[in-house]
């Protein structure tokens, strides 16, 4: 092989989860948590003479330990996701959570002393070239501590938040990590799968027994461990949801619009538009399921391969996709071609099909060494190159913002999917116009198509579920078997009842759900999913051309809202519905092309 299967971390920290490095990292931030605390607890921002030096020390300082920490926060996630069962990791994590709720505890105390400072003074403040440069973030900051509690109690909330929040969080890792999916293999012989592996082999084996073995199997043992997982979540959502009314709030939806700093009219103008264009996407599983030979699809169908004749489904060894996805990639942008290539050379990916990693893939970024990882379990499907064509766009968008002020790099998770799945669409799109047959060509569709089905119908029945799951959760404790029935209701809701048999333990499955710090992991995805439509029509239309107009656009998406990103950049009001409509209608196309081509077989 060309490339690496396995990533390089010991680059960051050399030892794993016992690196002496790390441990130095560690005993580096506490003393420096200690330097931050005396100088935010000395400083006085004087009405008529302000200290501007000390305070920009102390943002420097700050910085400084926010880097250090996403550094180690990254390096352990990785290890852990790598391999479930090391338990040094889950104490190291310990300690870093120890150590930003004293971050978190000072920074509350900082934010106070902001909100004391008078309009006028304030604005004087922002003029000044280097605070004028991070004034959108400085400007949001401030304002949210407006809502903050006493010092007092905004401590105690964060000292409670390690047991009481990220603690049952992790307590669902600690639960994945047990998962294991008996597996019949065609020789009689059992082999015992890990959650990724299962889901891997469930969605993308073309043999509609083995899926249907999985599934069944798959379901069974997540509904057997669901009561642990239902205690999970409650007391997740129960520690959020006292949170908020700590802070004056009941609507569990306005962190996580403020977190990806979007109006509910955009929201709600995105879901209203993927409400009113269902029909093709259910057209299109009707007539997968007739390829299927079946009335309708089953849940573990809906991502499965269709395979015309005695064709067989694409395979892109690591080597191969990892060059399909360069080649594509510089098709569109050159920097964003070396940049990949760049990654596959240095070892960035952890692809490898294993027993003991973690289910799912996911980006994470490295600031002190502005280097990003990339964890996924590669099987050699298109599906596969898609997923690790998305994760290259989230490492590409960090890359590109590397230089920036870290205030201006914290971009929200919706726009964050935007930089991914144009990456994705970019590689999916490139895969069905390489087609050389009309069965490949179809073959080719159905896995563009499927992502399309992610966004509109699974994503919707995640965000359907959750705002149901949180409306009664606020009045309660939700039991294991209403959460499962709000779950299939949320499922038959946003399939518009198209389907033969649900999922109702998703819930149990999905991670998403259970992540502590990003609450309704949801709909930032379908958001920039059409978003990135929008943004790859335009670079169609424009060419070459486009490459620094996309990179201007990253660079901006941590300085401002989302709405005045899209205006500055697309010239769009994303509360209309025009936007999202016309990003759905480019995928429709697919769909008839696809139906079109399978009614003439």
């Amino acid at each position: 092989m060309t490339y690496h299967i396995n990533w390089d971390l010991d680059s960051i920290f050399p030892g794993g989860s016992t690196s002496v490095a790390l441990q130095e990292k560690i005993t580096r931030l506490h003393t420096q948590l200690e330097d931050l605390t005396s100088q935010v607890q000395a400083w006085d921002f004087n009405q008529d003479q302000p200290n501007v030096s000390q305070f920009s020390a102390i943002l420097t300082l700050e910085e400084n330990i926010s880097m250090g920490l996403t550094q180690a926060f990254s390096f352990i996630e990785a290890v852990q996701s790598a391999d479930v069962s090391d338990k040094n990791a889950g104490t190291v994590t310990g300690q870093l959570l120890e150590l930003n709720s004293q971050f978190q505890t000072i920074h509350t105390i900082l934010v106070k002393k902001l909100v004391l400072i008078s309009e006028d003074k304030w604005q004087e403040l922002l003029q000044i070239p280097s605070f004028k440069a991070i004034a959108f973030s400085l400007n949001e900051t401030r304002e949210d501590g407006k809502e903050l509690l006493s010092e007092a109690e905004e401590a105690l909330i964060n000292a409670l938040s390690i047991d009481g929040f990220q603690g049952w969080s992790d307590h669902y890792d600690s639960l994945v990590a047990t998962i294991e999916i008996p597996f019949e293999e065609k020789d009689g012989s059992v082999s015992l799968l890990s959650a990724g592996q299962a889901f891997n082999k469930m969605s993308d084996d073309p043999d509609s027994a083995v899926r249907k073995q999985l599934f069944e199997k798959w379901e069974a043992v997540w509904t057997k461990k669901a009561p642990l997982f239902a205690d999970t979540l409650n007391h997740l959502a129960g520690f959020r949801l006292a949170n908020y009314k700590a802070h004056h709030t009941t609507d569990f939806l306005k962190k996580p619009l403020r977190y990806n700093r979007m109006k509910k009219e955009t929201l709600d103008a995105m879901w209203q538009a993927v409400r009113d264009h269902k029909k093709p996407f259910i057209d299109y599983l009707n007539q997968k399921a007739t390829l299927f030979g079946k009335t309708q699809l089953s849940w573990e169908d809906i991502d499965a391969p269709v395979i015309i004749g005695s064709n067989k489904p694409q395979v892109y060894p690591f080597d191969e996709g990892a060059d399909f996805i360069v080649a594509n990639f510089r098709k569109f942008s050159t920097k964003m071609a070396d940049f990949a290539q760049y990654a596959f050379d240095h070892s960035w990916i952890e692809a490898e099909d294993r027993s003991g990693k973690r289910p799912g893939g996911y980006c994470t970024g490295f600031p002190e060494s502005k280097e990003s990882r990339i964890f996924m379990t590669y099987s050699e499907s298109p599906s596969d190159v898609s997923t690790l064509a998305h994760e290259l766009g989230h490492a590409f968008h960090s890359d590109v913002m590397k230089d920036l002020p870290i205030l201006n790099q914290d971009y929200a998770m919706n726009v964050a999917e935007t930089a991914s799945t144009f990456a994705e669409m970019i590689v999916a799109d490139a895969t069905v116009k390489e087609a050389t047959t009309t069965e490949e060509k179809i073959m080719l569709l159905d896995t563009k198509i499927s992502s399309s089905i992610a966004m509109f119908l699974n994503i919707h029945a995640r965000f359907i579920f959750e705002s149901n799951f949180y409306k009664e959760r606020q009045t309660g404790i939700v039991s294991e078997e209403r959460i499962s029935e709000l779950m299939e209701e949320a499922q038959k809701e946003a399939f518009q009842d198209s389907l033969s048999q649900y999922h109702p333990h998703f819930w149990a499955s999905k991670l998403h759900f259970f992540i502590s710090d990003v609450p309704f992991y949801n709909f930032p995805y379908t958001f920039g999913y059409l978003f990135s439509l929008g943004i790859y029509a335009r670079s169609l239309e424009e060419g070459a051309n486009f490459e620094d107009k996309y990179i201007a656009l990253l660079k901006d998406t941590a300085s401002m809202t989302t709405e005045e990103l899209a205006m500055k950049h697309l010239d769009v009001d994303l509360t209309k519905p025009d936007f999202w409509v016309a990003g759905i209608k480019l995928m429709e196309a697919d769909v008839q092309e696809f139906i079109e081509l399978t009614n003439n077989l």
